[in-house]
């Protein structure tokens, strides 16, 4: 005596009791997280051996500073990656001192969510609200006057 095969029909279109419908791996929560995370391995890994303190490297020039001769809000950010690879905080400190205050906390908090959360399953979008923007805004351009004025 043969059994015969389940009815199967209808229900790949996603009822109750089908088979659930494929993900790529791309859309995944985590996809981008984690490549980013192999994105910023590698260039730490090139910044690790390539010393923006001294001429010769192949890191680009701020375009900021190339055109005007004065710093950006930014100027200095890759010096400054290298001296904390490096466990030199001073001089991170001394490369981009707001940035290291303010905007690296800030970014390592908002990238630690955004892995976690894609870790989880979920999508994070941060949204920064317009006062946020404003205040961003505000600190890179009173630290761009300052250190200009100042350096």
């Amino acid at each position: 005596m043969s059994a015969d095969p389940p009815d199967t029909r209808g229900r790949n279109q996603g009822s109750p009791g089908g088979p659930r419908p494929r993900t790529s791996p791309l859309r995944r929560p985590a996809a981008a997280p984690l490549a980013s995370l192999a994105v910023l391995g590698a260039g730490a890994a090139y910044l690790w051996g390539t010393n923006p303190h001294e001429p010769g490297h192949w890191l680009p020039r701020c375009p900021f500073n190339w055109l005007t001769g004065l710093l950006c809000p930014a100027c200095g950010a890759s010096r400054m990656c290298y001296d904390l690879l490096h466990g030199d905080f001073a001089a991170a400190f001394h490369d981009n001192a707001v940035l290291f205050l303010l905007g690296l906390p800030l970014a390592l908090f908002l990238y630690a969510r955004w892995v976690t959360e894609g870790l989880r399953g979920r999508k994070y979008h941060p949204a920064i609200g317009v006062r946020g923007q404003a205040a961003i805004v505000g600190v890179a351009l009173t630290w761009a006057v300052v250190r200009n004025a100042v350096m």
